[in-house]
């Protein structure tokens, strides 16, 4: 029963009220004052709850983890590919690993490493697929570097697509982070790469499902068990 009362009553991310509240009223108008419309009107709401769900997650307490920061497929893993040039580091370069959000896929997004926010950075574009390739450069996107305390440099780029048009992020210069904490959303479906230092090999496979704040990306000290968990 609780398991039940769970899926009926989900925790809701704080961004998604808005559009959930005006998706309500119209189901509530449309069901008044129409039969088959406002049945669609309602299953549009039910759909809205559902896609801004907010649940918990057990992230590892290994700090030198890197945990995926979206529910997704992977759908690339690029070696020697230059962190975002808007970060600044200069022509770094590191392994890219890319995970494709659907639209029935959890949205909100998790740091995936603790440190410290070494620059965030958003850069307007394009918003052509983001399954594809070259999305990961021409498309919509905003950008956090994470410095590690053995002072290793992560990024995080959340990627509009297609559908998506607003980016959310809630970290800013300085904030100190930690590894699987709920830092941002991209509304209505899209992609988030993970860029990590040459040397860490990605721990996952093309077509891999991933589970935000959970799924194991890689380790920066190569150990690969996991034993204890934390609830963020």
């Amino acid at each position: 029963m609780e398991e039940i009362l769970k899926f009926l009553t989900p925790r809701i991310s704080k961004e998604g009220y808005p559009i959930i509240v005006i998706a309500g009223v119209i189901a509530a108008m449309g069901l008044i004052f129409f039969d088959k419309l406002g049945m669609l009107l309602l299953i549009g709401f039910i759909f809205c709850v559902y896609f801004f769900r907010d649940p918990e997650r057990i992230t590892p307490l290994d700090k030198n983890l890197v945990v995926s920061p979206a529910d997704g497929v992977v759908s690339a893993i690029e070696r020697n590919v230059e962190y975002p040039e808007e970060l600044g580091v200069g022509e770094k370069l590191g392994t890219r690993v890319s995970i494709f959000l659907n639209v029935f896929n959890v949205h909100v997004n998790r740091i995936p490493v603790s440190g410290i926010v070494v620059k965030e950075s958003y850069r307007p574009g394009k918003f052509i697929n983001a399954s594809l390739d070259k999305s990961s450069k021409d498309n919509e996107r905003q950008s956090v570097l994470i410095s590690t305390l053995d002072g290793k440099e992560v990024a995080v780029v959340q990627i509009a697509g297609l559908i998506a048009r607003r980016i959310v992020c809630r970290v800013k210069d300085g904030d100190s982070v930690k590894g699987g904490s709920r830092y941002g959303i991209i509304k209505f479906g899209s992609r988030l790469d993970v860029f990590l230092p040459q040397g860490v090999e990605p721990q996952v496979l093309i077509g891999q499902t991933m589970i935000g704040g959970e799924t194991i990306v890689a380790s920066l000290s190569g150990e690969q068990k996991v034993i204890e968990g934390t609830t963020e």
